[in-house]
């Protein structure tokens, strides 16, 4: 199976935009390339079972976290314009390759 690159990276802010979570904005915790998935910060919450360790200090109980989704139901916020965006590729004068917002043309790459 093949990897797909995902233009999405850790710490981008995403919106939501299919499932139950519709519509829910949140910042990238984990990318996990292998699946196309996603780790997002307050979305798609799970309750899990956990059992205590000492050693680790887990207490144990019901936990409540983040379940992965996958790539194709968020989209990209644009820090400039703070639109939904999809994501163009552009090569800069210096030689950098960066990624940036096909509505504002603004670079999202720090």
């Amino acid at each position: 199976m093949a990897i797909l690159q995902t233009p999405i990276r850790r710490n981008d802010t995403v919106v939501v935009t299919a499932g139950r979570d519709r519509g829910k904005r949140g910042r990238v915790l984990k990318v996990l390339p292998e699946k196309n998935r996603l780790i997002v910060e307050g979305v798609n919450m799970i309750k899990r079972h956990t059992r205590p360790n000492p050693q680790r200090n887990i207490k144990g109980g019901i936990v409540e976290r983040e379940a992965s989704l996958h790539a194709s139901n968020v989209q990209l916020v644009c820090p400039e314009c703070g639109k939904m965006t999809r994501i163009g590729r552009r090569l800069l004068n210096d030689g950098r390759k960066v990624r940036v917002c096909r509505k504002c043309e603004g670079v999202v790459d720090k």
